[in-house]
């Protein structure tokens, strides 16, 4: 008896991974940006002398597209 119930805890905890790993099921949903949290971001330039700006300076005299991602797990997301 005690075999068959490993093997089946082995096998519930392997099909337990691979639902969480394949599926969003109980991951939160993402929330859109608003505009108000965007205005006040600092982006920093890529040149060789770096300036640093809010991002509402890249819309107030001209449009814009604009698209945020995030994620975490990235380093450069980080910092």
């Amino acid at each position: 008896m005690g075999m068959w119930s490993i093997g089946a805890g082995a096998l519930g905890a392997a099909a337990l991974a691979l639902l969480l790993a394949n599926t969003d099921v109980f991951l939160p949903k993402p929330q859109k940006a608003a505009l108000e949290y965007l205005e006040d971001i600092d982006l920093k330039t890529l040149e060789n002398e770096p300036r640093t700006l809010k991002a509402k300076e890249l819309w107030e005299k001209n449009g814009a597209v604009i698209m945020a991602v995030r994620r975490p797990g990235c380093f450069l997301c980080r910092e």
